[in-house]
């Protein structure tokens, strides 16, 4: 919230290591706040490798050009269902947090840009440094590099090469 108006916040979220690959703060639930954090998620994780997006069923999610850019990036889609809010607990969990750690802590902000700086800096170090205990009291980013580093030497010993 600035000082004027309350603004909305969407966030992308890889629910493997609750890393945030994608964020954007507007004014308005247009679908353009939508299409902005998830093209940052698109061009932070590499969609060929197989990418499913669940989300509410807000008007934003089901528009049509966001739909569009979904099946564009190969994406499955899964939508909650109707009046259950544990469906989407770990977008409200974050939503939560972002609320609380930030939103009512340093808040209001003078205007968007600060409130938008304000939520890089905290999206930062939510990635990066907030320990999580669903992840064993590590980061998200930390979690995700440990699975990479742990898993890509047993995927690179399932690989044939050929001798010479």
């Amino acid at each position: 919230m600035t000082s004027r108006r309350f603004h909305r916040i969407s966030f992308v979220i890889d629910a493997f290591s609750r890393y945030i690959v994608g964020w954007q703060v507007s004014s308005s639930l247009r679908t353009d706040i939508t299409l902005t954090a998830l093209e940052q998620a698109l061009w932070a994780r590499d969609p060929a490798k197989g990418l499913v997006h669940h989300s509410d069923r807000g008007v934003q999610y089901l528009a049509i050009r966001y739909t569009e850019r979904l099946g564009e990036a190969g994406a499955v889609t899964s939508a909650g269902s109707r009046g259950d809010s544990y469906d989407n607990a770990l977008a409200e969990t974050v939503i939560g947090l972002y609320k609380a750690e930030l939103v009512r802590r340093r808040g209001p902000w003078r205007g968007v840009e600060d409130l938008e700086f304000a939520t890089l800096e905290w999206v930062d170090w939510f990635n990066n440094r907030r320990l999580m205990s669903t992840l064993g009291y590590v980061p998200p980013a930390e979690h995700e590099a440990g699975w990479y580093s742990s898993t890509a030497p047993a995927l690179a010993g399932t690989q044939t090469t050929e001798s010479p």
